[in-house]
């Protein structure tokens, strides 16, 4: 039994099926697959809620996708056909930090650019900042702040990192779990940068050796990432799986040691059903599995605590239709600005961050003489942001756009609002006790918790898959420790391996 059908879920879910004489069944609150990757269709053009690179260290991973989408063949030509369509096509990374009507490359690079956009004086007190942080390194960094401060040092940390990082989690980064820059940003620093940069100009660096955020070439489903997922379902299905959709789980049934049924109510008839299973795979939010449970499964008041007391941040994306961008890039040939994506980090808007669909996949938009963008913005539940009505969200965000000088005020075509619940596992809250509510899920031997949420890990699609990957091979083998699967984006070793590139 597999609770959710995202990329934990689905990856777990297909690697059972290959098996043979496995039967996963699946239950999925949404009617689609994919979770927080699957793609949104809006009269014909997609969104891609948050932005999906197909990019691993991992060659497990990086084989697998292309196992399940091939990459495209150059040679042949990019067709319209949906058969033309069913595959990966290659991308390059563009990433731009927008500040103060500036474009500034991601990661900062020290371009003529670059510093005439900072000014001098600027410049020269970051440099001075980002020495002092050499000379005096602090040990051990407490919060977010100290974390980025230490790579960067202050300047930098409050031009380029600290608004678009509150505006993610809604509180300072004092008070945001240094653990969050760790797992996200790994090696990444100043002298990664530059060590980078050199690599790449002399012909040295290769890809598989980049830090993750430094990363410049991805692969990307010509449909959408949900296609990937999509595609997954319907070969679970083949090999006789079964995938039920619209099911939320409601109760989850223990005795003893062991998780013994899961009932879920379907939610267009409203009947609640029974499954037993002889595993159980979770990626529902921690929060809610804990709940679900009950006091069968004898919770302590303290894992009551944490587990309730656990945070998340939830999303929306913006989806907005122009005649054209304002800004231009005169070295394109439609004048479309290259970016994948945009990391706003103007403090006077509350927008975080903008896709150029165009520039993800053609297939992406119905009509390539128009731009559609998603605008993203990070919320909670019920907040006023949240309860916003759509049409006066469209307005806002197309104000917001106006404001920074990205369009005029005559060119919306169109919009649309997606929201997504719980799309970040939050690292403050009971996050600093989580260990005990992890200690407690590994004593059920048969219930793997796996994924973002199911893990409450800010992991990234690749990572979701490998820990779903790694409770398969435990169960397989027949080991029953859990450590490995809760390692997968935390260890060093893991940080540091370097597999082969997925170039074929």
């Amino acid at each position: 039994m597999i609770i959710g059908a995202g990329p934990a879920g689905l990856t777990a879910a297909y690697e059972l099926a290959k098996r043979g004489n496995i039967k996963p069944i699946v239950l999925e609150k949404s009617p689609d697959m994919g979770g927080l990757s699957k793609t949104i269709s809006y009269k014909g053009n997609r969104i891609d809620i948050g932005g999906h690179r197909f990019f691993s260290k991992n060659e497990r991973v990086n084989r697998w996708w292309l196992e399940i989408l091939p990459l495209e063949n150059p040679a042949q030509g990019s067709g319209t056909s949906q058969h033309d369509l069913f595959k990966m096509v290659r991308r390059n990374r563009i990433s731009r930090i927008y500040y103060q009507k500036h474009f500034f490359d991601y990661p900062v690079t020290l371009s003529a650019g670059t510093l005439l956009n900072l000014g001098l004086l600027k410049t020269a007190m970051i440099g001075v900042s980002y020495l002092s942080s050499l000379l005096d390194p602090k040990d051990g960094a407490e919060n977010l702040e100290e974390f980025f401060i230490s790579r960067f040092g202050r300047e930098l940390y409050k031009t380029f990192f600290r608004s678009y990082t509150e505006k993610v989690w809604g509180i300072p980064c004092s008070q945001i779990s240094a653990s969050w820059g760790t797992q996200r940003i790994k090696g990444l620093s100043i002298l990664s940068a530059f060590k980078n940069i050199f690599q790449q100009q002399l012909g040295m660096g290769k890809q598989k050796k980049v830090e993750t955020s430094l990363i410049n070439e991805f692969m990307y489903p010509a449909l959408g990432p949900g296609q990937m997922w999509d595609e997954t379902a319907r070969r679970i299905e083949s090999m006789g799986g079964k995938i039920l959709r619209c099911k939320e789980v409601t109760c989850i049934e223990v005795a003893g040691n062991t998780v013994r049924s899961v009932a879920a109510r379907d939610l267009e008839s409203g009947e609640v059903h029974l499954f037993s299973g002889d595993y159980f795979f979770s990626t529902m939010p921690v929060r809610e599995l804990i709940s679900a449970m009950g006091e069968t499964a004898n919770p302590s008041f303290e894992i009551k605590r944490v587990a309730s007391g656990l945070q998340y941040r939830d999303f929306i994306t913006v989806g907005i239709l122009v005649d054209h961008l304002k800004i231009r890039d005169s070295s394109s040939a439609n004048g479309l600005i290259r970016d994948n994506w945009i990391y706003i980090q103007e403090p006077d808007v509350l927008m975080g961050r903008i896709q150029i669909f165009n520039n993800w996949s053609s297939a992406m938009v119905s009509d390539l003489n128009r731009v559609w963008l998603g605008l993203e913005y990070f919320c909670q539940e019920g907040d006023e942001l949240w309860e916003m009505e759509d049409s006066i969200l469209i307005r806002f965000a197309e104000k917001e756009l106006i404001s920074m000088g990205f369009i005029d005020a005559d060119v919306l075509l169109d919009g649309v609002v997606v929201r997504a619940e719980k799309a970040y596992p939050a690292y403050f809250g009971t996050w600093s006790d989580f260990s005990s509510v992890r200690t407690f899920l590994n004593q059920f031997d048969n219930l793997y918790a796996i994924g973002r949420n199911g893990m409450h890990q800010y992991n990234n699609m690749d990572h979701s898959m490998l820990s779903a990957m790694t409770a398969v091979d435990n169960i397989v083998a027949g080991i029953k420790e859990r450590s490995n699967i809760w390692q997968v984006n935390t260890e060093e070793e893991y940080i540091e391996a370097r597999p082969d590139s997925y170039k074929v």
